[in-house]
């Protein structure tokens, strides 16, 4: 399976991801991109869905549902796995609510479209409120083997790295990530993210020296998160 990315509005950051003649448009505010990529290489939208339905997301549904005859997946209504077939090829979608109640993540073999549940160097903020929700939407995603690449739902890389320098200013890990970033192409290994991005290093010695130095709990896994959500 294969993905091609499309960056509209300032930042925003969408998606078709496509098997040999099928395709799903994700979050796809840049419709003529799409189209025109999609026709010169001969695929057929099947599909048009969002990582979670906040309107920066959504512009394109309806430009993309009347020039196809796709099928609108609403990510209002899933609530448990679901696995979408693109010719013979597999797509899960998976729920990651957090960020808001109805994020979901995109998983294909190698790859993941995460919308702002993880963005490359962050992660979203907690619009629900609902932190244990959100640190157990990322666990799931960490989850996964490191090689998978990750594409989130804007390029906020620069500004990331910042932080990340202000949280763990002797990360060296950081200055490699900034060496790998290329703002026409936006993505990251998990890896990569596990190495930097100090929202998911809530295991890592270093943040839980810092959280400790701090006097911020940091017991358990989801008390470190809390801690660097709610402090950094």
């Amino acid at each position: 399976m294969f993905i091609r990315q499309v960056k509209y509005s300032k930042d925003n950051l969408g998606y078709l991801v496509y098997s040999a003649s099928e395709g799903i448009a994700i979050d796809a505010g840049g419709v003529e991109d799409i189209l025109f990529f999609a026709e010169k290489n001969g695929i057929r939208i099947k599909y048009v869905s969002n990582t979670h339905s906040h309107q920066d997301h959504t512009p394109g549904n309806p430009a993309l549902l009347k020039r196809t005859d796709a099928r609108f997946i609403d990510c209002r209504q899933i609530h448990s796995d679901q696995v979408l077939k693109l010719d013979q090829e597999v797509l899960n979608i998976i729920p990651t609510p957090g960020h808001t109640e109805d994020s979901v993540t995109f998983k294909a073999e190698g790859f993941m479209v995460t919308g702002d549940t993880l963005f490359n160097g962050t992660v979203g903020n907690c619009f629900t409120g609902d932190l244990l929700s959100f640190f157990s939407s990322l666990k799931r995603l960490i989850s996964f083997p490191d090689g998978t690449n990750i594409y989130g739902g804007h390029d906020y890389v620069l500004e990331s790295m910042e932080t990340a320098k202000a949280i763990e200013k002797d990360n060296p890990d950081i200055g490699e990530y900034m060496r790998k970033y290329d703002p026409l192409l936006i993505v990251s290994t998990l890896d990569d993210e596990l190495r930097a991005n100090p929202y998911i290093r809530f295991n890592a010695p270093s943040m839980i020296n810092i959280l400790k130095k701090r006097n911020l709990p940091a017991n358990t896994e989801f008390e470190r998160f809390k801690s660097i959500m709610e402090n950094f």
